[in-house]
């Protein structure tokens, strides 16, 4: 996990983040490029307060930054060095590794995708790939294939808690 240079246009403490948002407990959810709107936000913050309470982390400031494939593309070229698609890129922006603060930008289009190739729900997809980047801000990585795995394994897990 990488961090965005200073002059990182997603500053969690600027007033004047670019698009539609929603902003509850220190969870903000934010719209770029794409038309989508996020449904059930107060409960997802709920649910993702309680992932980093199990945890015993506690959650400072954490922004989602929905955007296209374009989007996302051209910041994993910027920031990351990385000259493909993903659906999600997480930057841990905490001082501190017992506390959330970071930014986590998902690519609609690629979640999309990946759930019809997958054969699951968009919603489900979206759920996992929002705790995936959680998961990197608590401390866990999928480098290799035994990461991978027990990664994927607390994302199950996580989604069978879901109450929404």
């Amino acid at each position: 996990m990488s961090q965005p240079p200073p002059d990182s246009p997603y500053d969690p403490y600027r007033d004047d983040e670019p698009g539609p948002g929603a902003e509850a407990h220190g969870i903000e959810f934010l719209v770029e490029d794409v038309a989508f709107e996020l449904a059930e936000a107060e409960a997802l913050t709920g649910w993702i307060e309680r992932v980093a309470a199990v945890h015993e982390h506690k959650l400072v400031q954490l922004t989602y930054i929905f955007c296209s494939d374009e989007y996302l593309h051209k910041v994993n070229v910027e920031y990351l060095d990385h000259d493909t698609y993903t659906d999600v890129i997480t930057f841990d922006n905490a001082d501190d590794a017992d506390i959330i603060e970071g930014d986590i930008f998902i690519s609609v289009e690629r979640v999309r995708e990946n759930a019809q190739q997958l054969g699951v729900p968009f919603i489900d997809e979206l759920h996992r790939v929002m705790i995936h980047g959680v998961l990197h801000l608590l401390g866990y990585a999928d480098k290799d294939l035994l990461s991978q795995t027990a990664m994927r394994k607390k994302e199950d897990y996580y989604l069978s808690l879901r109450t929404f």
